[in-house]
């Protein structure tokens, strides 16, 4: 039975068979041309240091984000500031690298400097860095985005590099993350907040959710590993908070439910509505909403869920149909633009892009990429890479229980994206 072959591929530390005919679509044959091929227009363009190539881009990102101790840091900040989502986001590229090293320095520095040395007493603080001269927590509050990301990490860690003692951790942070970021809202149901503190009024009349924290690959995973948490339940509410608050396509990065009493509403009479002006953050769709296209894009092909987000969001691909930057910042009420967006959203263009089947977009937007790719390059920009090109290449995706396949890389060329990259130095 093919689950049963994608779990037996899955206990291998890197799979190496041929990647099945639907996910070849992501990368580019379902639109008539490898994404090899659409970037040959620019190819003298493009320095073969600068590849666009999971590989590369990962040491890039080490080399510029990633100390020796295992800190993240954004070097954009005035604080030099490390957060939970870099620390845990790198444990997950690491696991796709399959750099069991780097993994255990990004860990342990995690695990010390954001949670007090026990994941089971406390979730990581959500952003460390300098202030007044010292060193330490800037902001203790937790960030459940992150969270899940250091679950699913050592989930995935323990089944790919067999360390049960990572499963055990996962299971009480995810212990914790039931108790103190997983609510009931009246009218609605469980959802996942934000962070234990700051997100529901003093009156407990409104909730404040971020649409791009309720990724449906990883709380399927977690759902797969946890059976009897509340994973599948907030994966489905996730889908439809999506389908509710996208205005004209457009997910925006921080939405609001206002609860409302009424003889008309649910059993109980209790109900609510969304206000898509969030009351602090606006109707902005911009650095937290571009990771909703990437999560719906990267489920896999044929997933009905797939279809449903990426119908939903369906109102980014006409601003990714020009030549001139992504939007970085959009008014979801009223569709306009408000900023340009840094190279990482060409990055996310492209599979979303992909799964649309939008083949002169792509090429458009990965011409764009390429281009950029010689000039200084932010954090930001290095992660949401990481994601898109990983899963374009095929060096990471999941299935339908959201759990991680990994595929080896290929040495030469190194990228079917960039037939320009070389093979990395075997010293490297």
């Amino acid at each position: 039975m093919r689950y049963d072959a994608e779990r037996a591929r899955r206990s291998d530390p890197v799979a190496t068979a041929p990647q099945d005919p639907e996910r070849r679509q992501l990368l580019g044959a379902g639109l008539g041309l490898g994404l090899g091929a659409l970037a040959g227009g620019v190819e003298a363009a493009v320095p073969p240091s600068t590849c666009l190539d999971f590989d590369h881009l990962w040491r890039r990102f080490v080399a510029q984000c990633v100390q020796p101790d295992g800190r993240v840091v954004d070097h954009d900040t005035p604080e030099r500031v490390s957060t939970s989502e870099s620390q845990t986001y790198t444990l997950f590229f690491a696991l796709v690298a399959d750099d069991r090293a780097r993994f255990d320095q990004v860990l342990d520095w995690t695990r010390h400097n954001l949670a007090g040395g026990d994941f089971s007493a406390r979730l990581p603080a959500w952003q460390w860095g300098l202030r007044d001269g010292r060193w330490g927590v800037l902001d203790a509050n937790a960030a459940s985005d992150a969270d899940l990301w250091l679950a699913q990490a050592l989930f995935e860690a323990a089944r790919l590099w067999k360390q049960p003692a990572h499963a055990e951790t996962a299971r009480a942070i995810l212990r914790r993350v039931q108790r103190e970021e997983v609510v009931d809202v009246p009218g609605l149901g469980r959802m996942l907040l934000p962070g234990p503190q700051g997100f529901v009024s003093a009156d407990r009349q409104q909730w404040r959710f971020n649409p791009s924290y309720s990724a449906v690959h990883q709380l399927r995973a977690l759902a797969t590993h946890d059976p009897q948490g509340p994973w599948a339940e907030l994966a489905q509410q996730g889908v439809k908070m999506i389908q509710a608050v996208s205005l004209n396509g457009l997910a925006p990065d921080w939405v609001t439910w206002q609860l409302e009493r009424s003889r008309m509403s649910l059993p109980g009479g209790v109900g609510g509505r969304w206000l898509t002006h969030d009351a602090e953050k606006g109707d902005i769709g911009g650095y937290d909403a571009i990771r909703c296209y990437l999560w719906a894009a990267v489920l896999p092909p044929g997933d009905p869920v797939r279809a449903t987000l990426l119908r939903a969001l369906g109102g980014l691909q006409p601003w990714l149909q020009g030549d001139g930057p992504p939007p970085g910042k959009l008014s979801t009420t009223r569709a306009t633009l408000i900023e340009a967006g840094p190279p990482g959203f060409d990055a996310v263009a492209l599979p979303y892009l992909a799964a649309l089947g939008d083949r002169a977009a792509l090429t458009r937007r990965l011409a764009r990429l390429q281009a950029a790719m010689s000039q200084p390059l932010r954090y930001y920009d290095l992660v949401l890479m990481l994601f898109a090109i990983g899963a374009l290449q095929g060096r990471w995706q999941c299935g339908a229980d959201g759990l991680l396949m990994r595929r080896a890389p290929v040495r030469y060329p190194t990228a079917p994206l960039d037939p320009t990259c070389r093979p990395l130095p075997t010293s490297a």
